[in-house]
């Protein structure tokens, strides 16, 4: 089961913000794709909350672009930043990317954005979410949603 950024905002909303606010702090972070063999490959992304959607723009013919054609599953690590703060904790996002052609959409999506002329232009069609924090310097919680259920919390000393 899969859903769309809006589905997970309208689940849980806190987390939600969390989440946003994370991929917010920087521009860059890491995605994880398949290669043609089945090893992983991480790139460097920019992403945008956009309208409901979690967008992936990326410049014609780029390695996660011809990897995510072929096989749509994903994974994307918030950048952590300098040192071991990591304000707002670990987030990552896996599902799957769905690749858009739509003119109308990728029209609406370079307005907004204005990425480099031409671009691959995917949406995220999210299979979970993760937060992993520190509580009180003594706990690791780690939060994840799935579509369709309730976010889980795991607490470990």
């Amino acid at each position: 089961m899969t859903s769309n950024w809006a589905v997970f905002v309208a689940a849980e909303p806190d987390l939600a913000a969390t989440v946003e606010e994370r991929f917010g702090a920087f521009t860059h972070h890491t995605l994880a794709t398949l290669r043609k063999d089945g090893s992983p490959r991480t790139t460097g992304l920019e992403v945008r909350f956009l309208d409901g959607e979690l967008w992936f723009g990326m410049m014609p013919g780029s390695l996660k672009a011809l990897d995510l054609r072929r096989d749509a599953r994903f994974a994307l690590q918030a950048n952590p930043g300098a040192g071991t703060e990591m304000g707002g904790g670990d987030v990552r996002v896996g599902g799957r990317a769905v690749e858009v052609t739509d003119a109308g959409v990728k029209g609406a999506y370079r307005k907004e954005v204005e990425p480099p002329e031409p671009f691959h232009l995917f949406r995220a069609e999210l299979t979970e979410v993760v937060r992993t924090y520190v509580e009180d310097e003594t706990y690791l919680v780690t939060q994840v949603w799935h579509p369709g259920e309730p976010v889980r919390t795991l607490k470990r000393t």
